[in-house]
């Protein structure tokens, strides 16, 4: 069992999420990644011992750790507050061990408080794809009773609809096949476009446009075809990773004023309150849960599209 050290607490892992980055550890595909390496950075458990130095956190508070496990504090972005964008961001199950085990040691700054009422095992899945999802949309700069498009319902669209709709959002779920239209209602979507019968972007702008797309689905092509759908001052927002390039002229964007920003995440502040906004408003993510000796059938699971919606390892 590892022991934390200055300014780190340990975490005895109750829940952890299966992340598609995650997909970059296993292959080795990022930048300065060092084996041995335990994936995982959609953390929920129950702090077991602190290190020296912590002095806001005790054990046995539930907490989630999640793609914000912490960060230097002296780089320019931190200078400004801007932790998520630390040169030296310390990310769970990259930088350092992550939650695909019975413990895990973060920093204590990269911890989240869990509210009562929420499990561990719903909670997991929000500290990624929860707080990126709902972080985004409370920062888009739509309101109330505003147009906003979900593109895909899967394990970042799922919750994005839930969200949308619980933020009081004119909720449009885009997918395709007629069969998702069921799913995307009881999400609580107030209408379903379905890209295989109809064009979505047209549909949109017969509603009056777009004031966000938010883009969850990994899929370049789709994104770049709802720009047409943005309404004045639209905004295509983007959350699903993808590395293939976007097909947007600067026309598309000078009328009306449109524009296109990415959103990682959050810090652990944000996830905090993502999980409160959860609890009060009862967004869960729809999950299947596998225990930690399983760890390949559900990445397996998760990697083909198979899971619905979030996979999540039980300890």
């Amino acid at each position: 069992i590892p022991e934390p050290g200055l300014g780190q607490v340990r975490v005895r892992v109750e829940a952890c999420g299966i992340c598609h980055s995650d997909a970059f550890v296993k292959e080795g595909q990022w930048p300065g990644l060092q084996y041995p390496r335990i994936p995982g950075h959609e953390i929920a458990g129950v702090i077991d011992a602190v290190g020296e130095g912590v002095t806001t956190w005790r054990r046995g508070q539930r907490v989630g750790i999640g793609w914000h496990g912490g960060h230097c504090a002296v780089c320019d972005a931190c200078r400004h507050g801007d932790f998520v964008n630390c040169s030296n961001l310390r990310i769970p199950g990259f930088t350092h061990d992550g939650g695909y085990a019975e413990y895990v040691v973060n920093p204590a700054e990269g911890l989240a408080s869990i509210p009562d009422g929420l499990e561990s095992a719903s909670a997991a899945p929000l500290m990624c794809a929860g707080i990126t999802t709902y972080n985004s949309l409370r920062n888009s700069g739509a309101r109330g009773g505003d147009l906003v498009a979900i593109l895909g319902i899967g394990g970042l669209g799922h919750l994005g609809v839930q969200f949308a709709h619980m933020l009081g959002f004119r909720t449009v779920a885009i997918a395709r096949g007629k069969d998702k239209e069921d799913l995307a209602r009881q999400l609580g979507a107030d209408q379903y476009l379905d890209t295989d019968s109809v064009n979505a972007a047209q549909a949109l702008l017969e509603m009056g446009g777009a004031k966000v797309a938010l883009a969850t689905a990994p899929s370049s092509k789709a994104m770049s075809a709802l720009v047409d759908g943005l309404g004045r001052n639209g905004k295509l927002l983007i959350v699903g990773a993808t590395p293939e390039p976007l097909s947007i002229t600067p026309i598309q964007l000078i009328q009306g004023r449109r524009s296109v920003a990415g959103w990682p995440a959050g810090t652990s502040r944000d996830s905090e309150d993502t999980l409160r906004f959860a609890a009060l408003s009862g967004v869960r993510p729809w999950i299947e849960t596998f225990p930690l000796a399983e760890a390949r059938k559900a990445f397996d699971r998760m990697i083909t599209g198979k899971v619905r919606f979030r996979a999540v390892l039980t300890m």
